[in-house]
């Protein structure tokens, strides 16, 4: 299983930027974490970040056909860019949206999340640990679609050995 880990602006500034808000890891050590977790479940993951919102447009793009799903935070793209929204849309991939802090606790711009539309679900507010949370959700749903796709596929090759039989 493969996941893509998009990152969006200022992240690269955790462990500085307002830390009361964010808390005092850094966003390799979030990294770090990440892939310990992914390592003992058989997942792969690749990271990326960017400050740009068109650079992540394509990014997500490229998941087309590489990755299994997506875990992406973002950030303040996520109250703003329907370019965002509309490239998770039409790669149509299982998504996981997940925010550091509490986005219902903080200013009303930050409450609404455009992204969130076109995601699978959305974790916020459990610190970096909604890293974590949003990994596990993700690789549960990326094993639920691969199993119901399986099914079909199954039912469909017995409908043909049934077809040929008759």
């Amino acid at each position: 299983m493969k996941i893509a880990v998009i990152q969006g602006p200022n992240l690269n500034m955790l462990g500085v930027r307002e830390q009361h808000i964010y808390g005092p890891m850094t966003l390799d050590q979030i990294h770090e974490q990440m892939k310990a977790s992914a390592a003992q479940n058989e997942v792969e993951l690749e990271f990326f970040q960017s400050n740009l919102e068109g650079e992540i447009v394509d990014r997500i793009q490229e998941c087309l056909g590489t990755v299994d799903g997506i875990l992406i935070n973002p950030a303040a793209f996520s109250h703003t860019s329907i370019a965002i929204k509309d490239a998770l849309s039409a790669v149509n991939l299982p998504t996981v949206e997940v925010h550091i802090s509490n986005i219902y606790k903080r200013e009303e711009f930050r409450q609404k999340s455009i992204t969130a539309g076109a995601s699978t679900g959305v974790i916020t507010g459990f610190g970096p640990f909604s890293y974590h949370l949003g990994l596990i959700s993700l690789t549960q749903i990326i094993a639920e679609v691969k199993a119901a796709q399986q099914a079909q596929q199954d039912a469909l090759a017995k409908a043909q050995v049934q077809k040929e039989e008759n």
